[in-house]
């Protein structure tokens, strides 16, 4: 399965039709080669492989964006209490 973080553009290159986005504050560059919408600085992507796949609405992006920040708290959450359970089983470490 495959899931698609909504990345925000920050920089286009008409040049290469290329773009730089940010995913969770993680800066790629994808291609606009895909896309059948113009796009701006600032406007949400999808990206799937490297290419820019889909414009999204802000307000989906950003509820998107919460939900993903979530899952990873709690999958942090869940190594933390795995590790304390496993440092408890295993006392000489």
């Amino acid at each position: 399965m495959c899931l698609s973080i909504p990345s925000k553009i920050k920089s286009i290159d008409k040049e290469l039709n290329s773009c730089v986005v940010d995913t969770m504050g993680v800066e790629r560059v994808a291609s606009l080669d895909l896309i059948d919408e113009e796009v701006q600085i600032g406007d949400y992507v999808l990206i799937h492989i490297g290419f820019a796949m889909n414009k999204i609405d802000e307000e989906y992006a950003l509820e998107s964006l919460k939900l993903y920040e979530k899952i990873i708290e709690e999958l942090e959450e869940e190594d933390r209490l795995a590790a304390i359970e496993d440092s408890q089983n295993c006392p000489n470490r």
